[in-house]
C-alpha cells in the first residue's frame, strides 16, 4: 500500500490543544496525541468562540417550554442563539472534513449522555441528550465518523472510526482528481474492506462504477459517495470479517499445505469463539500475500486500512474486536 492520505478531523480544542476548559485546564487524551502525526486536526472550542472566556462559569442544557436552551446558571445568561449562530457559521465554513472527535458529556460538544436540567437552579438532571455543537455536527455531517474521546478507548469503536476516517480521506483525493480511472481504482482497492462492511452497498457501488448509463464522472462520484457513506455507517459483524477472510483463503488454496489450511481454519474458529483477535488472522493472511505475491491482494486496504503506527490492542474493557 502507498502512504495514507491524512484525514482532516475537527476536534474539541480542550483535548490537548489549549487550556480552554471552563476551569482553565486542558485534557491530555492519549488517543488524540497518538493521532497527531497521522491526521490534520482542526481544533475548536465553541464556548470560547462565542465569548464565554477562560476560565468561565459552566453552562448547562436546560429544558424550557418544550425546547432546549444553553444557559449559564451563575449569570442567568442564555447563550442559545449565539451558540446556534456559531455552529451554523463554523460548520458551513468547513469545506473538507473526514471526521470529528468531540468532548464527551460537554453541553456544547457532547454527542450523547449530556445532562439536561429542568432549570438553572440547583438540582439533579432530568435526562440526557446531545450538546448544541454536537447536535449541529450530527445534523450536518451525520454519515461521517463522529465520536467522543471517551468512546474511542473501546477497541472496536476506535478501529471502526479509524477505518472510516482514512477511507474517506482517500476518497477525498479521488474527488479532487475527478477521473473515472481513479474512481475505478478506489473501488477495486477497497473492495474487500467494503465487502466486510456491506455486500449490498458494495454491489450497488459496483454498478455505479460500471456506469452503463454513461453518466459524467461528477455524477458517478456523487452517486458513489452516497452509497460509500451508507456502507461505512455501520460497524461490520465478526461473521462478515470471517466471510472476507475465507474469500481471501481461496486465492491461496492451491499453494497451501493441508496443515496450513487447517491451522488457519482453526484460527478463524478461535476468532469466532472470541479467543483471538482479528489482527492475528490478518497478519497470517498478509504473510501469504507476501509469499505468493498475489497482486490483487497486495493493493487491498482490508490488510492496511490505516497507518501501522495506530494499530493498538489496548481496550477499555467495554468491548473488544471479537465476535458480537
Amino acid at each position: 500500500m502507498e502512504a495514507h492520505t491524512k484525514p482532516i478531523i475537527v476536534v474539541s480544542k480542550c483535548l490537548g490543544f489549549a487550556k480552554c476548559r471552563y476551569n482553565g485546564l486542558v485534557i491530555s487524551d492519549e488517543f488524540v496525541k497518538r493521532l497527531e502525526p497521522y491526521v490534520t486536526f482542526k481544533p475548536v472550542c465553541p464556548e470560547v468562540e462565542i465569548g464565554l472566556g477562560v476560565p468561565r462559569n459552566p453552562v448547562r442544557v436546560v429544558s424550557s417550554g418544550g425546547a432546549l436552551r444553553l444557559m449559564q446558571p451563575a449569570t442567568n445568561n442564555d447563550v442559545t442563539e449565539t451558540m446556534n449562530a456559531f455552529c451554523k457559521s463554523f460548520l458551513e465554513s468547513v469545506s473538507e472534513v473526514d471526521g470529528f472527535i468531540l468532548k464527551s458529556r460537554s453541553p456544547s460538544c457532547g454527542i450523547k449522555d449530556v445532562k439536561i436540567y429542568k432549570s438553572i437552579e440547583k438540582g439533579s438532571a432530568i435526562g440526557k441528550g446531545v450538546g448544541f455543537f454536537g447536535d449541529a455536527v450530527i445534523s450536518r455531517f451525520g454519515l461521517l465518523p463522529i465520536e467522543e474521546e471517551g468512546r474511542l478507548t473501546n477497541l472496536k469503536l476506535r478501529e471502526h472510526f479509524l477505518i472510516r476516517c482514512f477511507m474517506l480521506a482517500r476518497w477525498r483525493d479521488v474527488k479532487k482528481l475527478a477521473a473515472m480511472k481513479d474512481v475505478v481504482r478506489f473501488h477495486t482497492e477497497n473492495k474487500l474492506l467494503l465487502m466486510a462492511y456491506s455486500q449490498k452497498e458494495l454491489r450497488i457501488m459496483g454498478r455505479i462504477v460500471a456506469n452503463p448509463q454513461k453518466k459524467s464522472v461528477r455524477e458517478v462520484i456523487g452517486d458513489y459517495e452516497q452509497h460509500l457513506l451508507l456502507a461505512l455507517s455501520r460497524m461490520p459483524k465478526y461473521t462478515s470479517y470471517i466471510n472476507v477472510m475465507m474469500h481471501v483463503l481461496g486465492f491461496f488454496s492451491k499453494g497451501l499445505s493441508h496443515d496450513e489450511k487447517a491451522f488457519f481454519l482453526d484460527a478463524l474458529e478461535k476468532y469466532r469463539a472470541g479467543k483471538s483477535t482479528l489482527t492475528s488472522d490478518i497478519i497470517l493472511l498478509k504473510s501469504w500475500i507476501v509469499r505468493f505475491r498475489e497482486p490483487y491482494l497486495m493493493t487491498q486496504t482490508f490488510f492496511d486500512p490505516y497507518p501501522e503506527g495506530l494499530f493498538e490492542l489496548t481496550d477499555s474493557g467495554k468491548g473488544r474486536n471479537l465476535p458480537q
